[in-house]
């Protein structure tokens, strides 16, 4: 088990404290200024997503606190959360998955536009996500897993009426127990599960405009 983790049991208004705070943290000195990690995910769009001629806006994700947090989220056992100590994402998970899902989208020239919820563009589809897990779990082993689990939703804007549910989950071995190798194993989950979610939302989109066309816009 890697010693730079601050351990505070699971049991409520303490340990979110802890985690806002940046308290009492192992392996690290007071003031000692921590690494900041920025993910740069590679992604791509696959050779079958559709050309699209909607355009589709992404909330903001719904999320918990002690997963959507500047703090790396690490899990040593199933009822225990903690934080790496003298780490920082440059960005909290829910804002790195929405860069991710629009720059992949917007690179990809299949949409005719895809933008952040509240842009003032006026989009016929609305992703909703609701991001449960983006940590690294232990769950009994000597080196972690990263976990991203993504619950999606697409919403015709016109009707309010879901296109399509869908939940996306990226589990994959670090094989090391040190940060940098946490942080890059997390980088191919994001790349992944971005992948899939944008080439979900694209495809039950799509079969939703043909099987209900969508009204002129005004």
């Amino acid at each position: 088990m890697n010693t730079r983790l601050l351990r505070q049991p699971l049991t409520g208004v303490t340990v979110l404290a802890a985690l806002l705070s940046g308290c009492s943290l192992l392996g690290a000195s007071r003031g000692e200024s921590p690494t900041i990690y920025a993910p740069r995910p590679q992604l791509q769009a696959a050779a079958d997503w559709p050309q699209v001629d909607w355009q589709l806006g992404i909330a903001r994700p719904e999320a918990s606190r002690m997963i959507d947090s500047l703090r790396i989220a690490v899990r040593p056992s199933a009822d225990e959360i903690q934080v790496y100590s003298g780490a920082n994402w440059a960005r909290p998970p829910s804002d790195q998955l929405v860069d991710a899902l629009l720059q992949v989208l917007g690179d990809s020239g299949r949409i005719s536009a895809a933008s952040r919820q509240g842009s003032g563009l006026a989009n016929d589809y609305r992703l909703l996500l609701d991001l449960r897990h983006y940590e690294a779990d232990y769950a009994g082993q000597a080196t972690p897993s990263v976990v991203i689990e993504v619950n999606a939703q697409l919403m015709r804007v016109h009707d309010q009426r879901v296109a399509g549910a869908r939940t996306f989950r990226q589990q994959l071995p670090v094989g090391a127990s040190d940060i940098p190798n946490v942080v890059a194993t997390f980088e191919r989950a994001l790349a992944n599960v971005t992948t899939d979610i944008a080439g979900w939302a694209l495809h039950a989109g799509q079969a939703d405009r043909v099987r209900h066309p969508l009204p002129p816009r005004r």
